[in-house]
């Protein structure tokens, strides 16, 4: 079927099957890109954070499962992570003992946090139709293996993929309070996610039955497909984006079928694109957003650079620059911040050997530098697999990361994405960031500033003030949500006792033997 092969399939596992950690214990992906094996540190976290809430749980006379699903059970998770990872130095994560040992007290942080305003504008779920079956059988080998029991002795679907469940895990089990619905568009149309009438169906239906505005929707556009413009003009109309997404290697999902790669500052191509884009402004004045262009660009490490190397020159940010120097009414949002290294094995390895030798990560600091070296100011970083991968993977990678970002494209053009639901509900991103803190070694060495607390004004403009002014989010329509209908059925949710899983999903490399 064109996305991941059959014998690729073979080594791997469905990632509902990883232990449920607050925290994902090895990468996960969708069917876009091969996910890294566990790496020896994910390893050491999955058994310390296994030995700490085994241990914890007991104390609170509950189930280690259970205890994970509390606000303890989540700083349990970064006091693990701390461990393995910082070694005895400076945390990378604000979070203590008192906190994973006291719920009392890991509550009213929760408590005093989860009205913080969060816009995650890079969130996935698959088509009801979708015939990417690769993710139901990895589901069946899972449960005739036994590996899960829970899915043992019955059919299974990718329901927890669909739209009932992308609800739930981000809108009742996280913080988020507007989430936007991208995709990816496949040559092989059925292979496509979700299109883009069914991205606009799903954003009106939320937003009609919620009476507030807290679902935002991509178009993908699809430069040299036939008729594409035209389709732009039509969707532009018919379907009212919010803002506009395209993927530069052309189609990211086949990436064997990929016959229309593109790059921005392709003249012929795409400035057409942004002209059409420029008149919108003026004539859909109420649709902010679409001076957003936004764009899929990284994940693309040299284990995918070897199958398909014709497509290297489409994924890194060397186009960015001239074509936003060339439009300054328009803005350029680079989705996962062009990272290279997302999926293939040992990717954050690389990514910190790079750190460790040149001072710079690929293509992350060359999207850092655009500003600066182009003289503009309409270039964003959007996180989604950036931060996803290199949390989970080594959080020192992240914090060097989010250090560059910030030092070179300024805290308010780095924007809040996560790729959920493919690590499940995105709380756990959100914790991450609000705790995560750049050693003091690494401040000094590259001149990074502090990200400071998790209500400070860094952390408060990635989560949600940077994507709030990009699409003209007031602050009266912020207040409007705290009594709206999901409000409302959120209230209800946790009064009755409702509990995010710390599941993921989609796929997962197979464990190693011995």
């Amino acid at each position: 079927m064109g996305f991941l092969a059959d014998e690729e399939l073979q080594g791997l596992r469905g990632a509902e099957t990883l232990f449920a950690s607050p925290i994902p214990v090895q990468s996960v992906s969708s069917d876009e890109f091969m996910p890294a094996p566990q790496t020896t540190k994910q390893r050491k976290f999955e058994a310390r954070v296994r030995a700490i809430g085994a241990r914890l749980a007991r104390r609170q006379g509950m189930s280690r499962r259970a205890f994970f699903r509390t606000a303890s059970g989540m700083a349990a998770a970064f006091v693990a992570m701390n461990e393995v990872h910082a070694r005895g130095a400076q945390p990378l994560y604000e979070a203590s003992a008192a906190e994973a040992t006291t719920p009392e007290l890991a509550q009213a942080r929760a408590d005093a946090l989860k009205g913080q305003f969060v816009m995650d504008m890079h969130t996935h779920f698959l088509r009801d139709d979708t015939r990417l079956e690769g993710f139901v059988r990895s589901r069946e080998a899972v449960g005739k293996a036994g590996w899960n029991p829970g899915l043992a002795g019955r059919p299974q679907t990718i329901e927890d993929l669909k739209f009932a469940n992308y609800f739930k895990e981000i809108f009742l089990d996280s913080d988020t309070k507007l989430a936007c619905i991208s995709g990816s568009y496949s040559v092989d149309e059925r292979d496509s996610f979700l299109t883009n009438r069914m991205k606009s169906d799903a954003r009106e239906r939320v937003n009609r039955e919620a009476g507030t505005r807290r679902m935002y929707s991509h178009a993908i556009f699809t430069p040299g497909w036939p008729g594409w413009l035209e389709k732009v003009d039509e969707e532009n109309e018919t379907l009212r984006p919010d803002s506009w997404k395209g993927y530069t290697i052309g189609d990211n999902t086949n990436k064997h079928l990929s016959k229309f790669p593109f790059r921005l500052d392709d003249e012929k191509i795409m400035y057409p694109f942004y002209e059409r884009l420029a008149k919108a402004m003026q004539r859909y004045p109420d649709r902010p957003g679409l001076k957003n262009v936004c764009i899929h660009q990284g994940l693309f490490p040299p284990v995918i650079e070897k199958r398909f190397p014709h497509l290297l020159d489409y994924c890194h940010v060397g186009d960015v620059g001239k074509a936003a120097k060339d439009w300054p009414q328009l803005n350029f949002v680079i989705y996962h911040s062009a990272y290279r290294w997302g999926g293939g094995p040992t990717t954050a390895q690389q990514a910190w050997e790079q750190v460790e030798r040149t001072g710079r990560v690929e293509w992350v600091n060359d999207l850092a530098e655009i500003p600066a070296k182009f003289g503009v100011s309409n270039v964003y970083a959007d996180l989604g697999q950036i931060f996803a991968q290199s949390t989970m993977a080594d959080p020192r990678v992240c914090a060097f990361m989010m250090g560059t970002l910030v030092k070179g494209m300024g805290a308010d053009h780095v924007v809040w994405g996560t790729d959920a639901i493919w690590t499940g509900s995105p709380q756990w991103q959100s914790e991450a960031l609000r705790r995560l803190e750049i050693p003091e070694g690494m401040l000094r060495r590259y001149g990074f500033a502090p990200l400071g607390a998790a209500d400070g004004l860094v952390k408060r403009a990635i989560l949600g003030d940077n994507n709030a002014r990009l699409y003209g989010y007031s602050a009266a329509r912020r207040a409007e949500l705290a009594t709206d209908k999901v409000a409302y059925w959120k209230g209800l949710y946790e009064k009755h006792g409702g509990e995010r899983s710390n599941l993921a999903y989609g796929y997962a490399a197979a464990r190693a033997r011995g």
